[in-house]
């Protein structure tokens, strides 16, 4: 089969096409997945890289995220046939692994997974659009909804908001009736957030989106009329430099939840603000199933939109994978192999 194939790691990896790797072979419990569409995520980017703690077996294929239809059923499977649609949770949560990673993954032809892990696609969402899903979506949703718990009329800041999981949470902010303040590095992606629905957006580059939240909904303080003042909930999923400066512009008992860190995961603290404004910090990690059924169902009711800015050949992974990693992407970007 043809595939995306990734025989080392270093900031200079890439992965190399290849013509005539290997099919998989579906054993017991195994079912081969002609793979239709496969998304990418900054995740593939950390995989290419290599991970402290996280051994990758090479050679290895990338691609958490991957939908198509049944190619073969193996021996002890039921409820599946060939050619049903499915999405495929890259979560191993029997014997555990992830796709792309501990496990090859989408950026192939077919691709073998376990029985467990499929989730049937609705007949009107598209391949490409339920390959988005998991890895961004399934943890927008559980990190919003799930652990964050965000509710009508909250105050909600999003940094990094123009990527997968920014996206998607504005909309499920939006959804459930918060104030939403997105950032983005360029205007063009400013604009892009407030034709998606945010309420405010600011270009972190131009302005310091701290003292863009004083300037909306007040400093916060301790005390009296600041109590209430600036956001409920701040997501950042970046670290970095934005950490404490997320935590500045949190009322009294407000909420910052993350599901990453992208930009560092080992910033600079200052935990005076975390005790003296009794902030709570939320950590979410990926999804469950259920998260990614709930997205599928908002998907396929219309009231969740797929933001896919491009689909990609196989051949061209490695160039969809370096937009990714330089940050020119606004939403999901696709590969059809």
């Amino acid at each position: 089969m043809r595939a995306m194939v990734l025989w080392e790691q270093g900031r200079t990896a890439r992965p190399m096409l290849e013509a005539g790797f290997p099919d998989p072979v579906a054993v017991e419990g195994d079912v081969l997945v002609r793979v239709r569409a496969t998304s990418l995520n900054y995740h593939d980017v950390f995989t290419s890289r290599g991970m402290p703690g996280i051994k990758i077996p090479l050679p290895a294929i990338m691609g958490l995220d991957c939908a198509g239809e049944i190619a073969e059923v193996g021996a002890g499977v039921e409820g599946w046939s060939v050619g049903d649609r499915v999405l495929v949770d890259p979560r191993n949560r029997v014997e555990g692994g992830l796709m792309g990673e501990t496990m090859h993954g989408g950026l192939a032809e077919l691709c073998r997974v376990r029985a467990h892990q499929l989730i049937r696609i609705p007949d009107h969402v598209s391949y490409v659009d339920a390959a988005a899903l998991p890895c961004a979506y399934g943890s927008a949703l559980r990190m919003m909804y799930t652990i964050g718990g965000v509710s009508k009329g909250e105050r909600v800041l999003i940094l990094g908001a123009s990527g997968g999981v920014g996206v998607c949470s504005i909309q499920l902010a939006k959804l459930a009736g918060a104030t939403v303040i997105a950032c983005a590095g360029t205007a063009e992606k400013v604009a892009r957030l407030e034709q998606l629905g945010a309420d405010y957006a600011v270009d972190y580059v131009e302005r310091d989106f701290v003292e863009e939240v004083y300037a909306l909904f007040g400093k916060p303080s301790r005390r009296g009329a600041g109590m209430h003042q600036g956001v409920d909930v701040v997501v950042n999923y970046t670290g970095g430099d934005t950490w404490v400066k997320s935590l500045r512009c949190l009322r009294v008992g407000g909420r910052l939840l993350t599901c990453g860190a992208t930009a560092g995961y080992d910033p600079p603290e200052d935990i005076r603000f975390i005790w003296t404004f009794e902030l709570k910090i939320l950590g979410s990690n990926s999804w469950d199933r259920e998260d990614l059924i709930r997205v599928l169902d908002l998907v396929a009711s219309g009231e969740l939109r797929v933001i896919v800015e491009r689909t990609f050949p196989l051949e061209e992974a490695p160039e969809a994978l370096r937009q990714i990693e330089n940050r020119e992407v606004f939403g999901k970007l696709v590969v059809t192999p």
